[in-house]
């Protein structure tokens, strides 16, 4: 003979309701966002010459019409007092007027999501054109703007209080209005001290900050394939630049030389 189960009791069903709606709760609770754990920091704490199994050199006149020779010279690059110098000298050098120094960790050290930061303190003057960026490890390969490129922060002499965060992939170079590709803030006076530059960076999404200020986010659009070049490791590069088709609006005043950009510590985090 075949029986019917009975099925449980409207206050049964309440009990089990509210038992599971407070598991769910106390789960949610539990929950935390992703957290970011140092995994390699250059503190630059020897000095001499920037450590060489981290950082090489671009010398040369480079890009972007600049004034500048950069060089590998101390005169231009050395770590002291626990920074990194990077010096803007205005003298004759190789044809060129001005010489300065690009570090980078190209083919050294390598990033790909998580946190990169930089605590440094700017220069300023008319013409001078600090930055803290990095470009995609494939540039060799595939070439600018195909490699892609984060500008962490720029700044230029004659606006000294604007800070500046920018992306630069084949979309954004060949149709700018299409996706917004860059962010700028105020920071009263950033070359009288150190401020932390910093670029959080997911699959999905790279946010812009300034001390504890986030204040530009830049969000991958599937739509736009060609603005998204940020799925592959990156190089950090580290610069100051004399004049240039940006740095030189406003002419170069020479009266700023010798210009010094000292950088306390380059740190890296991964999420956890």
């Amino acid at each position: 003979m075949t029986g019917h189960l009975r099925g449980p009791t409207n206050a049964v069903m309440l009990i089990l309701l509210v038992a599971l709606a407070g598991l769910a709760a106390a789960c949610a609770a539990g929950e935390s966002p992703p957290r970011l754990k140092l995994v390699w920091a250059e503190e630059f704490n020897v000095a001499g010459a920037p450590a060489p199994a981290t950082w090489g050199y671009e010398t040369g006149l480079i890009r972007n019409q600049e004034a500048q020779y950069y060089t590998a010279r101390p005169e231009n690059v050395r770590v002291e007092s626990g920074c990194l110098v990077i010096e803007s000298r205005k003298e004759d050098y190789a044809g060129a007027a001005y010489t300065s120094a690009s570090v980078n960790t190209l083919g050294k050290r390598e990033f790909f999501y998580g946190r990169i930061e930089v605590r440094a303190k700017i220069p300023t003057g008319v013409g001078s054109w600090p930055a803290i960026w990095m470009m995609g490890t494939d540039i060799p390969q595939a070439g600018w703007p195909e490699c892609g490129e984060i500008d962490i922060m720029e700044n230029v002499g004659y606006e000294p209080n604007a800070i500046y965060a920018t992306v630069h992939t084949p979309g954004s170079v060949n149709d700018p209005g299409k996706v917004d590709r860059g962010g700028q803030t105020t920071v009263p006076a950033p070359y009288a001290d150190f401020h932390v530059y910093a670029v959080e960076w997911r699959s999905d999404r790279l946010d812009f900050f300034v001390d504890s200020l986030k204040y530009f986010t830049y969000r991958k659009d599937d739509r736009y394939p060609d603005y998204w070049r940020f799925g592959k490791p990156f190089y950090i590069l580290l610069n100051t630049a004399v004049g240039g088709n940006w740095g030189g609006q406003h002419g170069i005043d020479d009266g700023i030389f010798p210009l010094k950009y000292l950088v306390d510590y380059v740190r890296y985090y991964q999420w956890e």
